[in-house]
């Protein structure tokens, strides 16, 4: 793994900007995806789309992790809170990846067939566009602050758009050409990421940059 690069030292007026910008982000995230996480998981549910159900969750766990960063930015030095954040994001990547799989899997081996979503295809068009803005200016702050969970929680967000890009094609490819089994491998692909994802949130605690 490549060694995490050190900023330069901040002014204590450029890090409480900084600090404003990534809570101010940090729940912009969160007011966003509870929408979206409420409106897929409802989709998911009407369709029966394993994949519109874990990009719901997905969208909880992006939730959880902007109230993460928004706990964190809270404390006087949320640098002391960074390992604890980083380890709670990649809590809760897990907990997604082992629930989506197990059902991706179950669905395949059933022949499980989801019904057309025309609300969760809307949904993951949106999502397309207004998640890559989102997640660079998440990254870029983390960058600037020097905050490995600030980072982390921009790649959350950049995570949202391979995921709606996923489920977009897996809904497309379901309704137009009747490929039932391309809506649970999406879920296998959104289980898969979150495993990464969440092994590299953890092993981002044993970087040392938050000391």
């Amino acid at each position: 793994m490549s060694a995490h690069i050190h900023p330069a030292p901040l002014s204590t007026t450029d890090r409480a900007r900084l600090g404003r910008r990534a809570r101010l982000l940090a729940a912009t995230s969160v007011g966003y995806n509870t929408l979206e996480a409420v409106v897929a998981v409802a989709a998911g549910v009407v369709a029966g789309s394993i994949a519109l159900l874990g990009f719901g969750l997905d969208s909880m766990v992006e939730v959880s992790s902007g109230l993460i960063v928004l706990w964190q930015f809270r404390h006087a030095l949320p640098e002391s809170r960074e390992r604890v954040a980083l380890r709670l994001m990649a809590l809760a990547f897990f907990g997604l990846a082992a629930f989506i799989g197990v059902e991706s899997v179950r669905a395949l081996f059933s022949g499980h067939e989801a019904a057309h979503s025309t609300v969760g295809i809307v949904l993951a068009s949106v999502s397309v566009v207004v998640m890559p803005v989102l997640s660079w200016a998440q990254r870029r702050t983390g960058r600037q602050l020097g905050s490995r969970a600030v980072e982390a929680d921009g790649t959350q967000t950049l995570l949202c758009t391979y995921l709606s890009a996923a489920v977009l094609a897996g809904l497309v490819l379901n309704s137009a050409l009747g490929w039932w089994w391309a809506d649970p491998l999406a879920g296998l692909v959104i289980a898969v990421v979150a495993l990464r994802e969440g092994r590299e949130a953890w092993r981002g605690e044993e970087c040392g940059c938050a000391g």
